[in-house]
């Protein structure tokens, strides 16, 4: 899905909402959320998942091309992880499916 679909798909859910008014919402909380991460904030969205900062310090790496080393600067990247919901709507498994988990004991040496 992209941008404009989203968009779309709003508008079609909240016919009292003109299309125009909820391309404004979305861009608002897509800025929001690139704001926070700018500032190096975490943002958490319950459910589906939280946007972080990660910070990848400086290395030297291989030109695949040529196999010389170059430097490659540090930098901060973003990262996502999925939240609970999300992933068992992405994972759905079956109750039967789901087995204990058993311990096993350690064998005790009679001396």
């Amino acid at each position: 899905m992209i941008k404009s679909e989203l968009i779309e798909k709003i508008a079609e859910t909240n016919p009292h909402l003109v299309q125009r008014d909820v391309e404004k919402i979305v861009n608002v909380i897509f800025e929001e959320i690139t704001n926070a991460l700018a500032s190096n904030h975490r943002v958490e969205l319950r459910g589906f998942g939280a946007f972080s900062v990660k910070h990848r310090p400086a290395r030297t790496g291989r030109n695949p091309r040529t196999g010389e080393q170059v430097q490659v600067g540090e930098k901060f990247v973003p990262y996502f992880k999925t939240g609970k919901e999300l992933r068992a709507r992405l994972n759905p498994i079956e109750v039967a499916e789901v087995k204990p988990k058993t311990r096993r004991k350690a064998a005790v040496k009679a001396s």
